[in-house]
């Protein structure tokens, strides 16, 4: 790009958005050049430079939006949306320079609609801000990621995100009702009224996991709750994994508790002895029950009765309160790793005849293959059918090459060699993280000739490809 060409291009983002929310500054190319993926923040650490945006633009709606997708459009430069920086797959790295389309400014809440049950707020707005909007009605969003103060809802809609509630409550996709999106070709859109119809495929689902390479989501309705009117915690010790499953797959065919995390040998010895304060050898599971209090009472019992036939120790109420209150503090400095350390959480998810086969699976791999590595899991959100595995690797720092081509080398492999085991037996690439340019390479994998789906509507929405290139496998 020309110095000439370069003016041209800025003045037209500034006269879109406003100088003041264009940016050519270095530091701030700089800012939006790392997340929190391993690899990104590893090369800065050896001192390397990340792929740096060429423009960082600031719009604050779907208007402003609009008018720099179709600069974008005119001169093909690729357009990256950047949300608040606390992906791990590297989705929000702008790898071929261009545009970085920041959204914190669309972080208006429109309205807390209590006859509908729904918050329309801007997709740049840090999620916790909608569930103080919530809490100030007297509701609650149910949405608690371990990111819920530092992430955004376009970020947590761009690569379908989960929180610790969902096996009551559902993911992301399960929470909104419509949103307002912006096409590559700066055409705003909005999708159907209503989630549930027969009105042809629900567009919701065709932006929610897209990862920014479709469009950009600009608004969104999210669905509210009343706050429960009891909520009851427990906390079990199984003797193996095997049992555990059996007795939270009969549980979920009788209720839905709104947590329920199972966690194997290695994590409950670490992790949940460090924070919740368990010291016994076993697979602890913590569950909430939670909603009208006589509901809830009667959950309870059957939630006993279910467990006690499965030889679950029953540790009583004190341990689940304590999760709960920490259940972000897992995720602080100090207790999450952190580099040097080289890590990374492989979430896969399968029905319940193959989810055990694919710990196993995914645990022998790892440590055969790289036995510098460790490999801990737990099993945080469940269906009727199945559920998911939150299983991670960890290299200590000691034992990572200090030479950062190396070190991309070693986490590539480490990544191929867990995630394809997983494949393998039955799994996906990942449940509730994303691809981003971490996993790209695996959807072909997974998808095999189903992917010219994805290609399919890639190319007709997106002529120019100018949407968060090389993520998504896309």
């Amino acid at each position: 790009m020309t110095d000439f060409l370069f003016d041209v291009i800025t003045t037209e983002l500034e006269d879109a958005v406003g100088k003041e929310n264009c940016s050519t500054k270095t530091i701030d190319k700089i800012t939006h050049s790392v997340d929190y993926f391993w690899l990104s923040r590893m090369w800065a650490d050896r001192g390397l430079r990340m792929p740096e945006a060429d423009f960082v633009v600031a719009p604050k709606d779907a208007k402003e939006t609009s008018a720099v997708l179709k600069i974008a459009n005119y001169y093909k430069i690729p357009v990256t949306t950047w949300g608040a920086g606390g992906g791990t797959q590297g989705g929000a790295l702008p790898v071929c320079g261009g545009i970085v389309l920041d959204t914190k400014r669309m972080n208006k809440i429109y309205d807390v609609n209590e006859e509908s049950m729904y918050i329309e707020c801007g997709t740049g707005t840090i999620y916790k801000h909608v569930e103080w909007a919530a809490n100030e009605r007297g509701y609650a969003t149910m949405h608690y990621p371990s990111s819920l103060t530092c992430s955004t809802v376009g970020g947590f809609l761009a690569h379908r995100g989960i929180g610790v509630s969902s096996t009551k409550y559902g993911k992301i996709d399960d929470m909104v009702l419509q949103m307002e999106v912006v096409l590559p070709n700066g055409d705003i859109i909005e999708t159907s009224p209503a989630p549930k119809h027969a009105a042809g495929p629900d567009l919701n689902q065709i932006f929610i996991g897209s990862e920014g390479t479709l469009g950009v989501m600009t608004k969104a309705q999210m669905r509210i709750y009343e706050q429960p009117e009891a909520r009851k915690f427990r906390g079990f010790l199984f003797h193996n994994m095997t049992d555990a499953f059996r007795a939270g797959r009969e549980l979920l065919q009788k209720f839905k508790p709104s947590v329920m995390r199972l966690y194997d040998e290695a994590e409950t010895a670490t992790l949940i002895k460090k924070i919740v304060g368990v010291e016994r050898k076993g697979a602890f599971m913590n569950l909430a029950i939670e909603g009208v209090a006589e509901m809830v009472e009667l959950e309870e019992k059957i939630l006993l009765s279910t467990f006690k036939k499965y030889g679950a120790e029953d540790l009583g109420s004190e341990y689940g309160e304590k999760w709960w209150k920490e259940k972000i503090t897992f995720f602080y400095p100090g207790h999450m790793m952190d580099v040097p350390q080289c890590f990374g959480t492989m979430d896969t998810i399968a029905p319940y005849d193959k989810i055990e086969k694919i710990y196993w699976a995914m645990k022998e791999a790892i440590e055969t293959n790289f036995p510098q590595a460790s490999f801990i899991a737990h099993f945080s959100h469940w269906y009727e059918w199945g559920c998911m595995i939150y299983d991670r690797f960890i290299v200590d720092g000691k034992d990572v090459p200090q030479d950062p081509h190396e070190a991309f080398r070693l986490h590539q492999e480490i990544w191929n060699c867990g995630v394809r085991a997983a494949l393998k037996n039955g799994g996906v690439v990942n449940d509730h993280h994303g691809i981003g340019i971490k996993l790209g390479r695996l959807m072909k994998e997974q998808y095999g000739p189903a992917m010219q789906v994805f290609e399919g509507i890639k190319k007709q929405l997106d002529p120019n490809g100018i949407m968060n290139p090389f993520k998504l496998g896309l």
